[in-house]
């Protein structure tokens, strides 16, 4: 299984520049996952067909708080994945958010935009970064999460 992974578009509707980015990354996931910080729902629309899974972040609107939930735990390939975008202050973010989760095997997250792809006591930290917002990070990233007998994560500096 192939999931491609994205969070803090921060983008007011269609972007011709964000949809390549999508075409030429995400065209042979199985999944698309965005980790928060939409900031409009019609940014889900950039995936076309593909099956997509979303949570709000803390810059989303009312319109997209109502439509996303806050998190979301689900089963791939037999692993626990638990997709939040996290609050507050980078530093602890990690530990908050895993302890929202309980036991998992993989967290996917945003809200730093600066990726993050590291195993800490066997759980998967998995972090996109951000594809077209720079105000944290020097390079714009998205990932790429490989699930077959473990998970792998890969980011892409853009």
């Amino acid at each position: 299984m192939r999931i491609g992974v994205i969070s803090d578009t921060h983008l007011r509707g269609y972007d011709e520049g964000f949809k390549r980015i999508a075409d030429r990354h995400f065209h042979d996931v199985d999944l698309v996952i965005h980790a928060g910080d939409l900031v409009d729902m019609r940014v889900l629309d950039m995936f076309g067909a593909k099956d997509v899974k979303a949570v709000r972040g803390n810059m989303d609107p009312p319109s997209v708080r109502q439509a996303l939930p806050e998190s979301i735990t689900m089963r791939l390939g037999g692993f626990t994945v638990g997709v939040a975008h996290g609050w507050g202050a980078s530093a602890g973010l990690e530990e908050r958010l895993l302890r929202l989760f309980g036991p998992i095997d993989c967290l996917i997250y945003g809200h730093t935009h600066a990726p993050v792809n590291r195993v800490r006591d066997g759980v998967l930290l998995f972090n996109p970064g951000s594809a077209v917002d720079r105000r944290f990070s020097l390079h714009n990233s998205v990932g790429i999460l490989e699930i077959s007998d473990a998970i792998r994560g890969e980011i892409i500096t853009l």
